[in-house]
């Protein structure tokens, strides 16, 4: 078996686990109310900012700032290494969360961008297992309405989300798929796969 489609397995595997056994838990204390209010605050910062004409770059600072402080960011970083955290060093695991940071936050920034004009809206929340699930419409200029979805649970103690859905397309699993395929194009040498994430998109 290829290296590749060793890791194909091994992912396909490792994520449908993920979904069921490793997703965030402890969210007991967690309700609607709560969670549609974490959504209601991310979706407000991230419509003024898309309203606020700000340059590209500034935007993805505010994006960056945005994502830090309602998202589950080292949950997602983990998730997004997969098996390859294993033999990754501290200070490997260190740098890597923190670059994959600044590269969700310029990559789905640059998405949220695409809403110039437009607007989120939170639609409904329903418990799922140990999260919550709260759904956003998107309403564009020029273009149908579609769905962004945000899981959320509060695994670190506080209300966060760890995974999100733009017209279906899961974060978590999409950025396991291209940070795995990084790391098989550096032949597997993860400071190099890190040095990557720097001008990634």
């Amino acid at each position: 078996m290829t290296q590749v489609s060793r890791r194909k397995a091994t992912g396909l595997i490792g994520a449908a686990l993920a979904m069921f056994t490793v997703a965030p838990t402890q969210a007991a204390a967690l309700d609607t109310v709560s969670a549609k209010k974490l959504v209601d605050a991310l979706v407000g910062e991230i419509n003024r900012v898309i309203a606020s004409g700000k340059s590209e770059q500034a935007m993805y600072k505010d994006f960056n700032r945005i994502f830090a402080k309602y998202g589950d960011t080292s949950y997602i970083a983990a998730y997004a290494m997969g098996n390859d955290g294993r033999r990754a060093s501290g200070a490997q695991k260190k740098k890597f969360s923190a670059e994959f940071q600044t590269y969700i936050s310029r990559k789905y920034g640059a998405r949220f961008r695409e809403f110039i004009g437009g607007r989120l809206e939170v639609k409904s929340v329903r418990p799922v297992k140990s999260w919550f699930e709260v759904t956003t419409t998107a309403f564009l200029r020029g273009e149908a309405p579609f769905t962004v979805t945000f899981l959320v649970s509060n695994r670190t103690g506080r209300d966060k989300f760890f995974n999100m859905f733009i017209e279906g397309i899961n974060l978590l699993l999409t950025e396991r798929t291209e940070i795995g395929a990084m790391i098989d194009r550096r032949g597997g040498n993860l400071d190099k796969m890190i040095a990557d994430l720097r001008t990634a998109k």
